[in-house]
């Protein structure tokens, strides 16, 4: 089992920016692709962005050259860098880690944090 935990959600002013991490713990041996997604009330959850083991990085059209999201394989942790933030980024933001075997058999999620733009 995996264990996720979002953190470092909040109200922020529109043009703000804000670090949100997610932290790994449990059977974290094999885990590869994490990922970033959100969801806005009334819409479908959709990926952020996301980050493999080795670093490599995939962004949605809507938060390229804003968000950046980087990984500490050591500490089983992830970030994801909001800037410029709009009033459209706002949603819950959890992360997922991605299926992998044989060690991930299935997904995982956070519990989601909390995201608010304000004008």
């Amino acid at each position: 089992q995996v264990q996720l935990v979002e953190s470092g959600g909040g109200l922020v002013q529109a043009g703000g920016s804000l670090n949100v991490s997610c932290a790994a713990s449990g059977s974290t041996a094999g885990i590869d692709v994490i990922g970033w997604y959100r969801q806005a009330p009334g819409k479908e959850r959709e990926l952020v962005a996301s980050i493999s083991f080795g670093g490599v990085t995939s962004y949605a059209a809507s938060v390229k050259g804003r968000f950046a999201i980087s990984r500490d394989n050591a500490k089983n942790t992830v970030w994801l860098q909001m800037n410029s933030l709009k009033l459209e980024d706002t949603a819950v933001y959890y992360c997922k880690v991605e299926p992998r075997l044989p060690l991930i058999r299935r997904e995982y999620w956070g519990q989601g944090t909390q995201v608010t733009v304000s004008p």
